[in-house]
């Protein structure tokens, strides 16, 4: 087994192990009251103690140490289970205590790990408890006094506040690694940008908000020019790390409501929302200016943009026709020397 998820696995065991300490604590407490009233013998003071207060610290060790800390713990949890049937039976069953046993070993164990551990659990737990009466001639005194009650109340309150914040702080870290899954659903993971996906998602929003309230918006798609011979003189390395230089010249360029984005390769876009064509232009155009100045290297070349611009308008009918206008500006741009920007129904603007 991998070493990452023996260490999760050894984390779920010390947190068992710490509600196993509460847990089997607070519950000797109904059971040696019940002893208490039995005027029980000495070996069933010594199997509560050591049931309470020793066994949680054993069950750690076993399963802590194991090559497969999950399947000793789980069968640990079903001992568990045993044990509580076993002193149903001792006490009598004295209804509070036992009831209170039973369900909160069947609530842990469910919380632990669900079904496929509460059915084990429960089969043992009364086959234990059926057996240890048979041996004692099946005595029964259901009748819960005062003590009972009293003994009963430190469990009742306590272990369901602790089982409540551990599935709580659990919850919490399921939530993370979602948000985390969604994020890396959504993300470039060479650049950070948002990746296709996620850009075309932003591009679809600004197309119906302008379908419903006719507010401006822009598409630019540009190209890395010189990437390949870059990739062949250098390596992929170094025009990765290009990629990744470019992507902090986007972010540092652009307002947080603008939207840019890795398409592929080196293929990039960006939607800016509230903005015509002709501040379009001029963002891309700066953007041009940054990246030429940025792109010197006497190590690996030099590498330039080409961008095509387009905006949304009546003729857009899907997210696909505003790309394509984008894309024949930007076509335009590459076939006309690269290195400047191009307007979807403009002349072209020259490098500088």
């Amino acid at each position: 087994m991998p070493a990452a998820p023996r260490d999760a696995q050894r984390k779920f065991v010390a947190q068992v192990y710490r509600l196993r300490i509460l847990g089997l604590g607070l519950g000797t407490l109904p059971v040696a009251g019940v002893l208490y009233q039995q005027q029980a013998a000495w070996w069933l003071w010594t199997l509560i103690a050591l049931n309470g207060y020793v066994w949680p610290h054993v069950a750690y060790l076993l399963a802590a140490r194991n090559e497969h800390p999950l399947r000793v713990e789980r069968l640990n949890l079903i001992l568990d289970a045993g044990f509580g049937g076993a002193w149903v039976a001792m006490m009598q069953f004295n209804l509070l205590p036992s009831a209170l046993l039973v369900t909160m070993l069947a609530m842990d164990r469910m919380s632990a790990g669900g079904w496929r551990l509460l059915g084990p659990s429960l089969a043992l737990q009364t086959a234990v408890c059926l057996l240890a009466a048979w041996l004692q001639g099946f005595p029964v005194q259901p009748v819960s006094d005062m003590l009972n009650v009293l003994t009963c109340l430190p469990m009742l309150v306590i272990y369901p506040i602790a089982l409540s914040l551990a599935n709580f702080a659990l919850a919490q870290r399921v939530r993370q690694q979602n948000r985390l899954l969604d994020q890396l659903s959504r993300t470039d993971p060479l650049t950070g940008l948002p990746n296709r996906a996620h850009w075309l998602e932003a591009a679809a929003r600004e197309l119906q908000r302008f379908q419903r309230s006719q507010r401006p918006a822009t598409l630019i798609l540009l190209d890395v020019d010189g990437l390949k011979p870059i990739n062949d003189r250098a390596g992929h390395a170094a025009g990765d790390a290009l990629l990744c230089r470019f992507a902090g010249l986007l972010r540092n360029s652009l307002r947080d409501v603008d939207t840019p984005g890795r398409l592929g390769g080196d293929e990039f876009g960006i939607v800016l929302p509230e903005t015509g064509i002709a501040r379009a232009a001029e963002v891309a155009e700066r953007i041009r200016r940054q990246a030429e100045h940025l792109g010197v290297d006497s190590r690996h070349g030099a590498w330039t943009l080409s961008l095509g611009v387009a905006e949304l308008g009546v003729e857009s009918a899907d997210v696909n026709d505003w790309m394509h206008r984008a894309d024949l500006a930007l076509y335009r741009a590459k076939s006309q020397g690269r290195n400047r920007v191009c307007v979807a129904g403009r002349a072209t603007s020259p490098a500088t």
